[in-house]
């Protein structure tokens, strides 16, 4: 857990590393500047969902086991090593998110980090001896289902954007009211 909370802490902060506006600009030259960095902060906000929503899900999976293999190992550092790579993405489409590639570009990442979260929570859920037995909302089928939406959005858009144009990256804000359905329907009694 703690080398979890540490990628994505550090993730996180590399988003931000990027976001500058010079010194000692005239007030012209300051609201332009500031005019420059809205795609930055749009990136920033983004990828700080998402890794911050990855990071939740982590120690949600994780809630309740008391001991992984060497697939949950691999699996989860496989993952760590695509979060640890978001801010690359996320500067692509700061600064090329007009451009068809980068879109497809962070769109596989995301897939990516959410394909190995996915892999670790069906790993626990399909292995009830790792967990003590009792099952976790992360093991649930609609939790599964709910991380296999994240993925699916995510890797449709990657040949899509090369089809319609980076204005597809508008799809991912179908997440937004399934993530609530999901969630609300998770929470619901029985």
């Amino acid at each position: 857990m703690a080398l979890a909370d540490g990628v994505f802490a550090i993730a996180i902060t590399l988003l931000v590393l990027d976001l500058y506006v010079p010194r000692d600009l005239e007030p012209a030259e300051y609201r332009e500047a500031l005019r420059r960095v809205l795609p930055d902060l749009g990136a920033y906000a983004l990828s700080v969902a998402v890794l911050g929503s990855y990071w939740r899900d982590h120690r949600r999976i994780f809630r309740g086991v008391r001991e992984v293999d060497g697939q949950v190992v691999a699996l989860s550092v496989v993952g760590f090593g695509v979060a640890a790579l978001v801010p690359f993405p996320t500067r692509l489409l700061a600064e090329y998110g007009d451009q068809s590639v980068t879109v497809a570009v962070y769109a596989g990442a995301v897939a990516a980090l959410g394909a190995c979260h996915l892999a670790v929570a069906a790993v626990l859920a399909r292995r009830p001896w790792l967990r003590h037995g009792t099952p976790t909302d992360a093991t649930t089928p609609l939790y599964l289902l709910d991380s296999a939406t994240i993925v699916v959005v995510f890797l449709v858009t990657v040949p899509l954007v090369f089809v319609t144009g980076p204005a597809i990256m508008w799809l991912w804000l179908v997440l937004v009211p399934v993530k609530v359905y999901l969630g609300r329907r998770h929470q619901a009694p029985g």
